[in-house]
């Protein structure tokens, strides 16, 4: 921003170029305020013109009664995804020195009436046809079904704040694929270079919000790199900043043929960089299949068009198979679009078994390598995206550790894992629709948020190129009637005015994010104060998540290095099957039992300790039937656990704490036609 400090060089020499300075700097510097002293939530200088707030009256700070602080999360926004995808496929900017005409101007390949808005008609059919003409009318954008537009202008950010939001999360992301086959772009693909801009682009807005209120760390807009940091922003009343990263090949962790392109060493390079850009959440896999994990897949037009990115990025299209379990991944999209024609000639997208609706890729090796790499440093693993298979693993392993830091942001994960979620102490918010179906989903899990006595979050997705929520109407029933009184009583919220435009939400719907606080009254209309409620709480359940995350210490394994002895143990010539070889600490060897039911392992602890939890690590042969048994002398056996539905994969046995120096496996029925084989156990105290 202009700065009246650069008005001139030296007093005596005032030219009239100096005079045409300073006339442009008192046109889009700060305008003087009126806001009285002492008010802090007042900039002390705006730029103007500008967008409307709408919103009056002091943002409300400080904790409940109970020491929890207040208020909304947004967990899962992206704010500067206009860098990403090549810098042309979102329009508009965030923010710019250059003023709000500047900011909010459409690409100039949608001029003169959007017909080559190639993005809009191939993911969300149409002829992608609009009004380019931003600011100040706005007569076609933003719009609740524009992909393509700008929705998270600052001043509409500070909207969602001024009306409750303490939270955000600004999720960095990008996709190479789109980037290379989108026909307009004014920079390179490559991901982390996308990533990379964006975080700087975060710290200079909050720079340019801090210059409106007098100077560094006095903005309301401040990023937070561990959960005390943003207790303390939002105990002052401000808004709370996260940064996370949703991309598509992290690390360059692309797989082709089913080839990784990336290796351990990568993964850890690239997990230490994000961590000192300031990023703490995570997705390991987003819309393609990659050397991390499989991917949950997207539905109608847009699933046919990933799917044509997923063959362009990896060489193959989704594989799919029948589900082992409830838990199933979205129907792949069949419906055509315009993204076909990318294909190389005589390549089509294939057709799928409509009882076959799970991915065949799960959690990769090197996926659970940096799964493992996120627990050590205390970051939070974002599971939506993830195919059901690999959602599952990468649950196993955090149960087997009591790890906590797990995230559903956006309704894409399978609902069924929302208990297990919960039970680590994981969070869970819901994307952004409309009232009546935000509130009957919330409904569905209320029983669930009582019994763990956790808050609920939203993930708006704005400008992640998805749809937000359709105008119910002017004459719909229980309307959104202006002006109303935020959730806390002590702000009052009305129509918000961007230039010739005044929004309402009853014929607007989720324009932008701007319309947060709207949106929130129309769910309380529909669904009653249960529902906000909820949502009030759900910044302090997500700073709650966080902050056992960091606190989080991995439990001591008894067992690593112990004695082992079982009752039999696979012979081959070229590799050891003992007993040791399943706590030895490594999970390429194991233990594999000759081939028949009744069969044990058991390791010596040394020592007897209260013991608590057993985790095994499966090979594919596996126990469908077996229990855990401990003992203080070797000779009497008690079952603390059981079970006769095993699976296979990473069991984590929980049961109340025993006096044990021998922990023993007991097989009494296979899951398949070989014996028993465990990579690991581990034994951990209660």
């Amino acid at each position: 921003m202009t700065s009246t400090r650069h008005w001139y060089r030296r007093r005596k020499n005032v030219t009239v170029l100096s005079l045409l300075l300073l006339v442009l700097a008192m046109a889009l510097g700060p305008a003087p305020s009126s806001a009285a002293a002492g008010d802090w939530w007042v900039p002390a200088g705006r730029p103007e013109p500008d967008s409307g707030i709408g919103v009056s009256g002091e943002p409300f700070t400080g904790t409940d009664a109970s020491g929890d602080v207040r208020g909304f999360v947004d967990a899962h926004n992206h704010l500067f995804s206009n860098e990403a995808f090549g810098g042309r496929l979102i329009c508009g900017k965030v923010f710019s020195e250059q003023g709000v005409a500047d900011a909010l101007k459409d690409c100039p390949e949608h001029y003169p009436d959007g017909t080559l808005a190639v993005f809009d008609y191939i993911t969300h059919g149409g002829d992608g046809r609009h009004d380019p003409v931003g600011w100040p009318t706005f007569k076609d954008w933003p719009a609740y079904d524009s992909m393509t537009h700008q929705a998270d202008y600052y001043a509409w950010v500070e909207r969602a704040w001024r009306g409750g939001q303490r939270v955000l999360v600004n999720d960095l992301v990008t996709n190479g694929v789109i980037c290379s086959v989108y026909p307009f772009k004014d920079r390179s693909c490559d991901e982390m270079t996308s990533i990379r801009l964006q975080a700087r682009m975060t710290y200079a807005l909050q720079d340019y919000i801090d210059t409106m209120y007098g100077g560094p760390g006095k903005g309301w807009f401040r990023i937070v790199t561990d959960s005390a940091q943003a207790r303390e922003v939002v105990e002052q009343g401000k808004l709370a900043v996260v940064l996370g990263v949703e991309t598509s090949e992290p690390f360059g962790c692309k797989q082709i043929l089913g080839v990784p392109q990336c290796s351990r060493a990568d993964i850890d390079k690239g997990l230490d960089e994000l961590y000192g850009l300031g990023v703490r959440s995570m997705f390991l896999c987003h819309k393609f299949d990659n050397a991390l994990c499989g991917v949950r897949f997207d539905s109608g037009g847009l699933g046919t068009a990933v799917n044509v990115g997923q063959f362009l990025s990896t060489g193959t299209f989704w594989q799919t198979e029948k589900c082992t379990g409830p838990q199933h991944d979205n129907p792949i999209g069949n419906a055509s679009s315009g993204a076909e024609g990318d294909l190389p000639p005589g390549v089509k997208v294939p057709s799928y078994d409509s009882d076959a609706q799970c991915n065949t890729r799960g959690l990769t090796d090197l996926g659970e390598y940096a799964v493992h790499g996120m627990m050590k440093r205390k970051m939070m693993l974002e599971i939506d995206h993830m195919s059901v298979k690999a959602v599952g693993r990468a649950l196993d392993i955090f149960e087997a550790d009591s790890y906590p830091g797990v995230i559903s942001s956006h309704s894409w994960m399978d609902i069924d894992w929302t208990e297990r979620v919960y039970s680590l102490g994981g969070f869970v918010a819901q994307y952004m629709h409309g009232s009546e179906g935000f509130v009957a989903e919330a409904d569905r899990t209320k029983a669930l948020r009582d019994k763990y006595q956790v808050g609920y979050g939203f993930g708006t997705d704005f400008n992640g190129v998805g749809d937000h929520p359709a105008p119910r109407g002017a004459d719909a029933p229980n309307k959104v009637t202006y002006p109303f009184r935020t959730v806390d009583g002590g702000s009052v919220v009305d129509q918000l005015t961007a230039g010739q435009r005044t929004f309402d939400f009853n014929t607007d719907g989720g324009a932008h994010v701007g319309m947060i606080p709207d949106w929130i009254e129309d769910i309380r209309k529909v669904g009653g104060q249960d529902v906000v409620d909820d949502l009030f709480h759900g910044a302090e359940s997500y700073l709650g998540t966080w902050g056992a995350t960091e606190r989080h210490q991995g439990a001591v394994d008894l067992a690593k290095g112990r004695a082992a002895t079982a009752s039999s143990a696979e012979w081959n010539p070229f590799t050891s099957y003992r007993p040791e070889r399943a706590v030895d600490g490594d999970g390429g060897t194991r233990w594999a039992s000759d081939w028949s039911d009744d069969q044990w392992w058991q390791v010596d602890l040394g020592a007897t300790h209260r013991v608590g939890r057993v985790t095994l690590d499966w090979e594919r042969a596996y126990g469908k039937a077996y229990r855990i048994e401990v003992s203080t002398d070797g000779t009497d056996w008690t079952t603390v656990w059981s079970t006769t539905s095993g699976d296979g994969g990473l069991d984590t046995a929980g049961f109340a704490g025993t006096p044990a120096r021998y922990v023993r496996v007991h097989g009494l029925g296979r899951g398949t036609d070989w014996g028993y084989s465990l990579r690991e156990v581990a034994v951990h105290s209660a």
